[in-house]
């Protein structure tokens, strides 16, 4: 007769402490489980509801300003430093840590309409309405003492008058230059009361710039007469136009593919581009239901920010086509400007309600310190979620976020147009000799030419 043992080392099974966790063998072969598929659905579809219930991406709001919020810009040496400018003039540094303003920046005239920062964060650079270019020296110990509650004032260390009103700033990521547009797009140096270079492409107004992260000397403008342009501060003569059906209000590069820009335009949408090839857009991100008015990459490129014109805040994928998160609250009305935090967990965003809001970038996010048994747990939800993310009930619970009235209205009417407008153009289509007629895809559709 035949007698099979089970032998175990008591080694290997015996706790050490009655503090340690009991260690469980498992035998992890699919014969012995048969349910395992449908256990792991369960558990997607529990993850996707917990996802739901704990969904709280609000964290709070920065009171102090008096006027709308016109621009925001980050300190690149602080995680916890955010410059915003509003539209009487007033420009403030907060700590999101404790929510309070550190010091302010009083002097302009006008509206504030870009606000830009070094890359060490010691100097800060505004420009406005009231055609004035102002520097200021950013206080470095301002945010360390940060607990008390008064708050100091900064003189300008510079001032620089030009000869129209400035619509926006940006300066260079590694350098000492940094670009002012409204008339013209103009290159300025620090030390420097005049502009060094200037840049001129027809005559409407520029109206938003952004240098490249990658390479220092390309940047990219918008204009008012709906125009795309990227400029090389080594040429003496702008590169490459693109001229769409409505204007863009906002630019932003995408800080690990460095070649690729995202476009938030007006017509509600943002079109993603390679500078390589302005003919095509490499994906279209619709779910806005009016004008795009600020957009911002995270710190890992793989996610972006937009803040509209129909008083919502929405993230989205960079290559996805619609929105994953949609943020908005009652008394927020129309959003200007949006920024990710420089760790790509927060997002703040200014609206006409003279408020900043803080979001989670992730809403059912926890903060706070997170175990390690509670990550696991998090890591194993995020797999089963990825496994079961295409099946009917996972994706539609994924996909369901509770509009306002309003957007829900405005979303509902824009489909309607939109399927009226394609019945349209099959008829004619139809009814029309072969060929005669061709249907562009939507890629192309919104823009009118490219020059070089």
């Amino acid at each position: 007769m035949k007698v099979k043992v089970i032998s175990r080392s008591v080694d290997e099974f015996t706790r050490e402490r009655s503090q340690d966790l009991q260690r469980v063998f498992r035998n992890y072969d699919p014969s012995l489980r048969p349910q395992e598929k449908a256990v792991e659905y369960v558990r997607a579809l529990n993850a996707v509801k917990l996802d739901k219930i704990f969904a709280r991406p609000f964290i709070g709001a920065l009171d102090g300003h008096i006027d709308a919020i016109s621009c925001m810009t980050k300190n690149p040496s602080q995680l916890k430093g955010l410059f915003s400018g509003s539209m009487d003039g007033d420009i403030r540094l907060w700590d999101l840590a404790s929510r309070q303003t550190v010091c302010q920046f009083p002097g302009h005239q006008g509206a504030v309409r870009g606000l830009t920062s070094s890359t060490d964060g010691r100097v800060l650079v505004s420009c406005g309405t009231d055609a004035s270019i102002r520097l200021w020296n950013v206080p470095i110990t301002s945010l360390m003492e940060s607990d008390d509650s008064t708050k100091s004032t900064v003189e300008p260390a510079s001032v620089y008058v030009g000869k129209n009103a400035f619509w926006g700033v940006d300066h260079q990521w590694d350098g000492e230059h940094f670009a002012t547009v409204g008339a013209q797009v103009d290159i300025w140096n620090h030390n420097r009361s005049q502009p060094i270079n200037s840049f001129e492409w027809g005559t409407d107004t520029v109206i938003s710039v952004r240098f490249n992260p990658g390479e220092p000397n390309l940047l990219a403008t918008s204009a008012s007469d709906r125009s795309i342009i990227l400029y090389d501060l080594r040429m003496a003569s702008p590169v490459r136009k693109m001229i769409m059906m409505t204007k863009t209000n906002s630019i932003c590069w995408n800080p690990m593919e460095p070649i690729n820009f995202t476009a938030a335009n007006e017509d509600g949408n943002c079109y993603s581009y390679d500078a390589r090839k302005l003919n095509e857009a490499k994906c279209v991100h619709k779910d806005h239901v009016s004008a795009v008015m600020d957009i911002d990459y995270s710190p890992t490129g793989r996610e972006f920010v937009t803040g509209s014109y129909d008083r919502t805040v929405r993230l989205f994928q960079y290559n996805g086509g619609h929105s994953k998160e949609i943020y908005h609250t009652k008394r927020m009305q129309r959003v200007f400007c949006v920024k990710f935090s420089g760790d790509g967990s927060y997002v703040i965003s200014g609206s006409d309600d003279t408020n900043l809001r803080i979001w989670k970038a992730k809403a059912s996010e926890q903060l706070g310190v997170i175990l390690p048994r509670e990550r696991k747990k998090h890591d194993y939800h995020e797999a089963v979620k990825k496994r079961y993310k295409h099946l009917s009930d996972v994706n539609r619970i994924a996909r369901h976020r509770h509009l306002p009235r309003p957007i829900f209205k405005a979303s509902a009417l824009m489909r309607v147009m939109a399927d009226a407008k394609k019945r349209k153009e099959d008829k004619r289509k139809a009814h029309s000799a072969p060929g005669s007629i061709t249907t562009q895809p939507l890629r192309r559709r919104r823009i009118i030419k490219e020059v070089e």
